[in-house]
Order: structure tokens, then C-alpha cells, then sequence
């Protein structure tokens, strides 16, 4: 599953939307220029351990200022994203014009929140840290974009129930960015299904052969924007990034209920049936760990997960539960490297009465995602209705 935030535009214009809603009506009192600088989205970005904060700014927004103010403790993750936002500020085409003000050190966040600087918080990095940080923002009356997964524990999940009700009490937008809902396949798979003469009717399937399927392949060692990913220590740390349940998953899952469920309020208490899950572990070697974080050693927090001299990372998970009475099977893996001239992958089906629609993305697709609608068999005439 590629995450380059393509386009991010639709999530910019929602939270413009919100603002300009929540801003005073001052027209009769403020110039053209100072009703304009009351609806900019002017973004804060805090603590970012995750590249993707940086790939928010891979491009130019309209209605949003080009001030990123960041705040952040000192060290090499603060450094990776600034010399991330840098690289697309210096590229030879279309290069961006952010411009970064940069408060770091321990007391970051009190400054973040004395300032103000913002409406806007953006939140990508360590998992441990982000649920803390959406319930202080929202309460603070800051609007927040975060990167999955929001929470990888009970008590975090708890607590976003808490911020969720804090964001709608302080008319404030609380989102999440799900990349894939904006991936041409992803949308495309969507709007086949919803064509009864085409799809038919989604089977309800069973747990040996569920209706729907999602596989997602990742790799730790890859390249972003062109240059090797150096990832933190942490991300190998299940108690602060999250398993393979909890991380990746969540994009997997929320195309399930984007795509078959779409415009529905779903309760997870009452439509959600858990048939069963499992973690495994990818192992790491001592150089592998080497060349993905460029450290020489392990720090004492991953002690606990080496067997050996190998680190075992549990970032792989499977699930397989009904959505409605639907059976669905999601999984996510994650190997060291991809294959020569391949990258993170996405295998996707959604059986229908009358066709299925897959979306392959492997070695005989060039590692380049393809929808395919297969017919079953008699569902003979399905090409006179596709044209």
C-alpha cells in the first residue's frame, strides 16, 4: 500500500469547510485580506517521528498558509523531517515554498499551546505518544489531522472515544489520513461494486472463503522521495509504534467499510463480530537493523523482543470477523526489503453475485496495482454492460 499522500486536497478543503464555519461573521468589520487570513488553515506540526508529516507538505495547498510552525524535541527525528520538507522546497520541479518556525526542546508542547500559532495540528510519529497529544489538541480547541493508527492499546482507545466527544463539543474536526481512499483502483473497485449490473449483490461468504479480502505487504528498508527511509529505533518497538493488528491494518480496514458501506454510521459494538485473530514476527538481523536506523546497537526498550541476535518484530497480523454479517479476512505483512523493481503491495477482493473485483499489484503486474472484474460464469453478457 503506497503512502505518498497523493492527494490529500479533498481532507485540506474538509477541514477548510470546518474552520471557515467555526470562524466569527466579521465582514462588516475586517478588510477582503483579514477575512482571508481568519479562514487559512495554518498548519502546527508536533513531535514528528513519522515521515508522512513531512509528505503532507510534498505539495502546495490553496487556502493554506505557507507558515508551518513545528514543535518538536531536539534530535535526529526533528532533523529527518525538516531535511524531508527541505528537499521539496529545493527540488528542480515544482518546487514548494514552505516556511518552517521551529521551536524545539522538552517543553515543546506548553509552547505549542501558549502560542497558538495555528488551527491545524498535525500529528505522524510515535503511536505511544499521538493519542495523548489528539485529547490535549482537541481540547485545546485545535483541529487535528493524525496519521493512523490514532490508538494500539485499550486505554488509548479510551481515550479517543474521550477526544472524539471533545472535538464535537469544541466544533472542532478530529481526522485521520486514509491515503488509499484517494488511490485510483481504491476508487475505482468502489464504484464497480455499487453497479448491481455489473457486481450484483456483496455474497456474505463465509470464514473459509470470506466475501471480502485485503492483503497488505510492507518493508521496513524502501526508499521515500528518493532517498533510503532511516526509520527510528522505536518503529521496532510493538509498545510504542503498535503490531500489525493495530498499525497498517487500520487503512485496510476503513477501505472495507469505505467501499461496501459507504454513508453508513457503523457500530462497532453491535456490527463487528470478531472470529479470530493472530500476530507473527518478522525477524531482523543485527545488520538489517543497522542499515534501516543506522544505529549500531539496540536500544534497552527492544532487549525484550531478541531472540538470540535476532530482533522479532511482531508487525505482522490477520484477522477474520463479519461487517454486517459479512465475512471479511484482512492481513498485513511486512518483510526487511521488496523484491528488484517491486515496493509495499495491495491485493484486494470483493465477491459480488455476479462478478468480482480484484486488485493484483505483484511481479506480473510490474508491482503496479490493476483492478480486474471477473465474471462468474454466468454472468455471460457482462461486456456489452461494461461498454
Amino acid at each position: 500500500m503506497r503512502k505518498q499522500l497523493p492527494v490529500i486536497l479533498p481532507v485540506i478543503i474538509g477541514l477548510s469547510s470546518i474552520i471557515g464555519l467555526s470562524c466569527h461573521d466579521a465582514a462588516t468589520t475586517t478588510s477582503v485580506k483579514e477575512q482571508k487570513d481568519e479562514h487559512m488553515i495554518r498548519l502546527i506540526t508536533i513531535d514528528p517521528g513519522h515521515f508522512h508529516a513531512a509528505l503532507l507538505q510534498k505539495s502546495m495547498y490553496p487556502g493554506v498558509d505557507s507558515t508551518v510552525h513545528v514543535y518538536a524535541p531536539e534530535g535526529p527525528e526533528l532533523q529527518a523531517h525538516l531535511n524531508l520538507v527541505k528537499q521539496y522546497n529545493t527540488r528542480s520541479e515544482a518546487p514548494t515554498a514552505w516556511k518552517e518556525e521551529v521551536f524545539s526542546g522538552p517543553n515543546f508542547l506548553q509552547k505549542m499551546f501558549a502560542e497558538k500559532a495555528g488551527n491545524v495540528v498535525v500529528i505522524a510519529g510515535n503511536n505511544q505518544k499521538k493519542t495523548s497529544y489528539i485529547k490535549q489538541a482537541v481540547d485545546s480547541g485545535f483541529n487535528v489531522l493524525a496519521d493512523k493508527p490514532m490508538a494500539i492499546n485499550t486505554a488509548d482507545f479510551n481515550a479517543l472515544l474521550e477526544a472524539f466527544a471533545s472535538a464535537e463539543k469544541n466544533k472542532v474536526l478530529l481526522y485521520d489520513i486514509m491515503t488509499e481512499r484517494y488511490e485510483i483502483n481504491s476508487i475505482l473497485q468502489k464504484e464497480f461494486m455499487h453497479m448491481p449490473e455489473v457486481f450484483g449483490e456483496l455474497e456474505k461468504g463465509s470464514a473459509a472463503n470470506p466475501a471480502i479480502i485485503k492483503q497488505s505487504a510492507h518493508h521496513f528498508f524502501k526508499s521515500v522521495s528518493g532517498k533510503p527511509l532511516v526509520r527510528p529505533s522505536w518503529f521496532f518497538d510493538v509498545l510504542q509504534q503498535g503490531d500489525g493488528i493495530v498499525d497498517v491494518t487500520t487503512h485496510v480496514i476503513d477501505l472495507i467499510q469505505w467501499s461496501c458501506f459507504p454513508g453508513e454510521a457503523l457500530d462497532y459494538k453491535k456490527d463487528i463480530n470478531m472470529l479470530s485473530a493472530k500476530r507473527w514476527a518478522t525477524a531482523l538481523t543485527p545488520s538489517q537493523f543497522k542499515q534501516v536506523t543506522q544505529k549500531d546497537t539496540y536500544p534497552d526498550f527492544l532487549k525484550k523482543d531478541l531472540k538470540d541476535s535476532l530482533l522479532e518484530v511482531f508487525s505482522n497480523g490477520e484477522m477474520n470477523y463479519t461487517i454486517k454479517g459479512v465475512h471479511a479476512k484482512v492481513s498485513v505483512t511486512w518483510n526487511f526489503q521488496a523484491p528488484e523493481g517491486g515496493g509495499d503491495t495491495h491485493f484486494s477482493i470483493l465477491r459480488g453475485s455476479k462478478a468480482s473485483l480484484v486488485i493484483r499489484q505483484g511481479k506480473e503486474q510490474q508491482y503496479k496495482p490493476v483492478l480486474y472484474i471477473e465474471p462468474i460464469m454466468n454472468n455471460a453478457g457482462i461486456d456489452n454492460t461494461l461498454q
